[in-house]
């Protein structure tokens, strides 16, 4: 069986090394899925608070560079009026991504690439994905206090 001697030639070395760096480059840097678990009783996580609500939450240790999330959120309609509000994500109880729910009651989508480098020197991270109401009904709908708004991560990926 005839066998390989691998090259001692630096210059060969180092080229092998760029072009495979520059491969991984080209299709990411992938690692991993983060789990996220929600925090509310329904499929869908929904809240009517009016204050900043945690609907869903994962802990990580940050190995990697970056997280890339993906949202769903739609507002809730109740009699009629539609519902708004607000959504934000927070590493360590800090707020890194925010946007609104638009009173439209249609579902919205977001997403973005979060930088996980601050954060590598820590053993965890919390991730928390939070929402409120800030316009729409007071009264009725799911709990009897008005309007929701629902939320739900499509993606977290470690890249």
């Amino acid at each position: 069986m005839a066998q390989r001697v691998p090259s001692t030639d630096l210059l060969a070395r180092l080229a092998a090394l760029e072009e495979q760096v520059a491969t991984l480059r080209r299709t990411g840097w992938e690692r991993d899925e983060l789990p996220l678990y929600p925090t509310a009783y329904t499929a869908m996580a929904f809240s009517d608070a009016t204050a900043f609500d945690t609907l869903w939450e994962g802990v990580l240790s940050p190995r990697t560079a970056s997280l890339s999330l993906g949202l769903t959120l739609v507002g809730d309609q109740v009699a009629g009026v539609n519902t708004g509000g607000a959504w934000q994500v927070l590493f360590n109880g800090l707020v890194v991504w925010s946007g609104t729910a638009l009173p439209s009651f249609t579902v919205q989508y977001a997403s973005t690439v979060l930088d996980l480098l601050p954060y590598r020197g820590q053993s965890q991270l919390l991730v928390e994905i939070q929402t409120r109401r800030t316009s729409g009904a007071t009264t009725g709908g799911r709990n009897g206090n008005g309007g929701s708004i629902g939320l739900s991560p499509r993606f977290a990926r470690l890249l």
